[in-house]
């Protein structure tokens, strides 16, 4: 299929879908825009309702793959594209229907919680270290930001489609880590301890919050240990991506000993 209009409903509907969290829920459907991005997606499993192609935007072809194929201008590409210089693809995915119960925990399993994570682009980030890193889930608490908004994915790389990534309440994931076994270690400024002086090499969960108020006092109060990174300069906090992949690379490094 070809489209030429602006006018065209599938455009309207790709905006909302792009635009829209209501939308997205509505449809249970989400963009993931970029060549990489979508190959992810497509290793790790999941099949696009349609792929959108700007031709004189890429060669790249997807006729090995059993979807809608739909053929935009450059100009149309870059109406519904939400990213600078797109690459001239664009996929329409299923939101990937994922529930504690698919969460398979490895032999020491290491986990992240991110609580109230407010921008799509610490969380995207949190998402890529959390694949990097090799955990068995993200849990994604209370989130103040659409994990399907097309800025998570794009910061996230994709890496949405690799991670188990489950979306819950403070107490339900408290609930499920306790029947897992999995201490839970909070990252916090009040800690006493810094991370490289605690054993993170067991059956772990990393809890980390907004940089502006952090961790809520439920996971306060009911961690089995707090810990923090030393800061030497003005400033008492770093960017929540950053102090994410500071503690479970450590947690790595640990494990490899």
């Amino acid at each position: 299929m070809n489209i030429t209009s602006f006018q065209n409903p599938r455009i309207k509907q790709l905006i909302k879908l792009r635009d829209d969290k209501k939308q997205r829920e509505l449809n249970k459907m989400m963009l993931v825009e970029g060549w990489n991005e979508i190959d992810l997606a497509l290793k790790a499993g999941f099949l696009p309702q349609t792929i959108l192609i700007a031709p004189e935007l890429t060669n790249r072809k997807y006729d090995n793959v059993s979807s809608e194929i739909i053929t935009l201008s450059q100009a149309l590409f870059e109406k519904v594209s939400y990213r600078q210089n797109p690459d001239g693809c664009l996929a329409v995915f299923h939101t990937p229907d994922k529930s504690l119960k698919d969460i398979k925990f490895s032999l020491d399993p290491l986990l992240i919680v991110a609580e109230s994570i407010e921008k799509p682009g610490n969380l995207g980030a949190i998402l890529r270290t959390a694949d990097a890193v090799g955990a068995d889930a993200l849990l994604v608490c209370d989130p103040r930001t659409d994990i399907y908004n097309p800025n998570v994915v794009r910061a996230s790389r994709g890496t949405l489609f690799t991670v188990p990534t489950i979306v819950l309440s403070n107490l339900d994931a408290y609930t499920f880590l306790r029947k897992g076994g999995i201490t839970i270690f909070a990252a916090t400024p009040q800690a006493d301890t810094d991370y490289t002086s605690q054993d993170l090499s067991g059956r772990l969960a990393v809890i980390v919050g907004t940089e502006d108020k952090g961790l809520s006092e439920f996971w306060l109060q009911n961690a089995d240990y707090k810990t923090k990174i030393p800061m030497m300069g003005k400033v008492n906090s770093l960017n929540v991506s950053i102090a994410t992949a500071l503690i479970v690379y450590e947690a790595r490094r640990q494990r490899s000993h």
